[in-house]
């Protein structure tokens, strides 16, 4: 049953979380009009969401502009703390990251793109930082393809006819049957290696994160920069690595299963 036909579905509550995920670092504050247009509400409606938003203390107004305040961090607080993400996935992380020099992230999918729910930054500066909250396109990013390669050949189709895949740079995949073979490469190596696909001097390597069931969940990854090491020695060095790892969080993840239930879509 779609949302729009459940009679339990609240829309002005859909209306209102859409209006909270329209800001970002491309629009930290915006003003009605812009605020609409980023959402496709009716400035009318738009308003209304603004407006209540203000007076429960997410959103502040300034003159005829708008900006989340420090109120929203309670949302990612309460999951990260409520799911045992401290516990589970950040030792064996840490431990990854201590042993490479490298970044290291664990991702779930969120629609068309990756989400980040742990991140260990690395001491070094790249083009892109990350966080925990991150979003980055699915297509361009090893975590995407190893956890979108898993989804089933349906969601594969949906995610490829729901439009065309964006270039990031010379080296983004976009064409749709290139994409599907490299998919299909993923689920038979069990991992994906991504080299200046979402940006320039960026390279990785990825492998899935399963549950009790052998469902993959989430994906983890090592990510540096193309002046510190080649792809293939990346491939070669860190994916015993990851593997240990994700061995390790599937491990924590059965004696979790209130966390594995979450990360499951």
């Amino acid at each position: 049953m779609g949302a729009e036909k459940d009679p339990e579905y609240l829309s002005t509550l859909e209306r209102g979380l859409k209006v909270l995920r329209a800001f970002d670092a491309t629009r930290p504050e915006m003003a009605l009009s812009e605020v609409a247009a980023a959402t496709a509400l009716p400035p009318a409606v738009a308003r209304r969401c603004l407006n209540t938003l203000v007076a429960l203390g997410y959103v502040r107004q300034d003159g005829r502009r708008f900006l989340l305040t420090p109120e929203v961090l309670a949302f990612g607080t309460a999951y990260l703390s409520s799911m045992n993400i401290e516990t589970v996935a950040v030792p064996p992380l840490q431990a990854l990251a201590a042993d490479t020099g490298d970044s290291v992230s664990l991702a779930v999918r969120s629609g068309r793109e990756i989400l980040y729910v742990c991140h260990i930054p690395s001491n070094r500066r790249i083009r892109l930082g990350a966080g925990v909250g991150t979003r980055f396109p699915l297509h361009a990013t090893s975590m995407g393809k190893v956890l979108l390669s898993y989804s089933g050949e349906a969601v594969i189709e949906e995610f490829l006819a729901a439009g065309p895949l964006a270039r990031l740079t010379e080296r983004t995949l976009t064409d749709p049957a290139s994409f599907r073979a490299r998919l299909a490469l993923v689920r038979e190596r069990q991992y994906d290696s991504a080299l200046d696909e979402l940006d320039y001097g960026i390279v990785s390597v990825a492998v899935p994160v399963r549950d009790a069931g052998g469902q993959v969940v989430a994906a983890i990854n090592c990510s540096t920069s193309t002046t510190r090491i080649s792809q293939d020695e990346l491939v070669r060095t860190r994916l015993p690595l990851l593997q240990e790892a994700a061995a390790a969080i599937a491990a924590e993840l059965r004696r979790t299963p209130l966390l594995a239930r979450s990360l499951a879509r």
